[in-house]
């Protein structure tokens, strides 16, 4: 090469170099640990359409699409949120559309695409617990959200279980102690023979077994990573009364090695005796005072900081060290005239399902209850997260009882919170005095949480429609597309294409030449696909 050849290659290099990188990854749910979901990206698309079904199928054509980089089928629920790392994209729902036609019936189900294309590598098709619906209700499908770290990913099984599997599958052999896949796949009434497209687990830890868990319902949880720990969520509830504990001393929270998936700790705060439905809440990790940190949403509705370094022996079990503790719920959910109101009435005590958010010295959080109990008064809390001991009456920097019960993760960039609620509002917030800015009615129900990237911040609705407006103290919407069918899960970006998912299909959202020859998002076909008489219920759901 000749020497300004050789110089002007090296000034493009060093161009590119200098050029800032903002295609990422999203390898957990809300995005790393703090859960902030909050995106660096650029030129995300603002319009789209998600097409029509080839005849006498399922397939989306993509040819009837705009700006639709591939679409998938998945199951007839899919509630558990899309993680995408190293090239794949894996997320949860049922077996009402085998991948594998020898695995039959209802199951929970992993399923792993490659990125580019949405070709399926591989999955992990769940047995169910056999429990029905107290424990692992019909249908819903495997709800956790993958956390991908290097070449494994963990999740929460539909039976309760933790566990670490590789991201390539069976399909580079068989690593890891666990060799019993086959085992695991089968039924009494189905041997399963393991090919290239089963899942390769790496280990699992049994949380009924090993914990006494009891699961109300379903497992929900995202698994969070610190260092060379998980911490999971353990979806410890009341029985099918909705009033008794089967097992009050159950942990709600326990951290496992991620290596081994060894028992490294787990609380003992008591949440459990208190809960009101099931912890159903995802954990979050960050730094406080230079500490490492977890802060976990109880089912009993109180927010909890536990340490992540430290642990105290207790009866011979490994307690994680409580730092502080927070009611969410305001005095008058409780009490009124001295006496307790009731559970799941519209003005009474909630619990924590939305997963909270660790920001500069601050927990964001508000108060939810499962999608069946309707609507309800809800409150959004702001904690100043540098206190300890209980400081229910010290360290709210603010409340907002604006929202009503939320599912929703809030969403927090420059200043502006972001966050919606099971009435079907989306809620901008001043994060630092939480005054509110502007809500806006999205006529429906808001099952998933807001994603902020591009100056936009957009978010789902059980109506079916995908709502991105302005990251702005003024309200201003941008679009809102139709996708054909409800969107209870939240929208995800990764390297420049923006996921989402409906019950029964997984779209890659991606700025490209459209082939219509119609007139955009006239068709309305309901995207509803294949679904049995047991996918009616739509019973809890999401990690929020």
């Amino acid at each position: 090469m000749k020497p300004i050849l050789r110089r002007i290659a090296l000034l493009s290099v060093l161009a590119v170099a200098a050029l800032p990188v903002l295609a990422e990854d999203w390898p957990f749910w809300g995005h790393d640990s703090t859960r902030n979901m909050v995106s660096n990206e650029k030129n995300i698309v603002t319009k789209w359409d998600v097409g029509k079904f080839k005849p006498n199928s399922e397939e989306i054509d993509l040819a009837t699409a705009e700006n639709i980089k591939w679409a998938v089928k998945l199951g007839s629920q899919a509630y558990g949120n899309v993680t995408v790392s190293g090239g794949k994209v894996f997320v949860g729902t049922n077996n009402e559309s085998p991948k594998d036609p020898t695995i039959k019936g209802d199951r929970g189900v992993l399923m792993c695409f490659d990125e580019k294309t949405g070709k399926f590598l591989w999955q992990l098709a769940i047995p169910k617990l056999g429990t029905g619906k107290v424990s692992d209700w019909e249908f819903l499908g495997l709800c956790s959200s993958p956390a991908v770290d290097g070449n494994r990913v963990y999740i929460v099984t539909n039976r309760n279980e933790v566990m670490c599997l590789d991201t390539e599958g069976l399909a580079n052999g068989n690593d890891g102690p666990f060799k019993d896949e086959e085992k695991y796949l089968s039924t009494p009434m189905a041997k399963h023979t393991l090919t290239a497209t089963d899942a390769d687990i790496i280990w699992k830890f049994d949380m009924r077994q090993e914990l006494g868990v009891f699961p109300h319902n379903i497992t929900n949880c995202a698994p969070l990573i610190i260092g060379n720990k998980v911490v999971v969520a353990t979806s410890n509830g009341v029985d099918w009364t909705h009033t008794n504990l089967p097992n009050p001393k159950a942990p709600a929270l326990c951290v496992l090695d991620k290596n081994t998936g060894e028992l490294l700790g787990e609380e003992d705060s008591g949440i459990s005796s208190r809960t009101l439905h099931s912890n159903w809440s995802s954990a979050a990790g960050g730094v406080i005072n230079g500490k490492n940190v977890i802060v976990f949403g109880g089912g009993d509705g109180i927010c909890y900081c536990y340490s992540a370094d430290e642990t105290v022996e207790k009866e011979g079990a490994k307690i994680l060290k409580e730092i502080w503790r927070f009611d969410c719920n305001p005095p008058e959910y409780r009490t009124k005239n001295g006496k307790p109101l009731k559970y799941a009435t519209p003005n009474g005590p909630s619990e924590v399902i939305a997963t909270p958010v660790i920001y500069k010295n601050r927990v964001y959080v508000p108060i939810g209850q499962d999608p069946e109990h309707g609507e309800g008064l809800g409150n959004l809390v702001c904690i100043d997260a540098t206190k300890t001991g209980d400081i229910t009456a010290t360290g709210a920097i603010w409340q907002n009882k604006t929202i009503m019960r939320s599912l929703s993760t809030p969403a927090i960039h420059n200043g502006l919170l972001y966050v919606g609620d099971f009435s079907g509002f989306l809620h901008c917030y001043d994060a630092e005095t939480g005054k509110e800015n502007w809500k806006y009615d999205t006529k429906s129900h808001i099952w998933g949480s807001p994603l902020v990237v591009d100056g936009k911040v957009i978010t789902g609705t059980e109506d079916g429609d995908v709502i991105m407006l302005e990251h702005s103290k003024e309200m201003k919407l941008v679009s809102k597309i139709d996708m054909k069918s409800p969107v209870y899960a939240s929208p995800v970006v990764a390297n420049g294409t923006l996921y989402l998912a409906t019950p029964t299909h997984l779209f890659a959202v991606e700025a490209k030449k459209s082939a219509r020859k119609d007139t955009p998002h006239e068709s309305t076909t309901r995207l509803v696909g294949h679904r049995s008489a047991g996918t009616a219920s739509r019973h809890l759901v999401l990690e929020k």
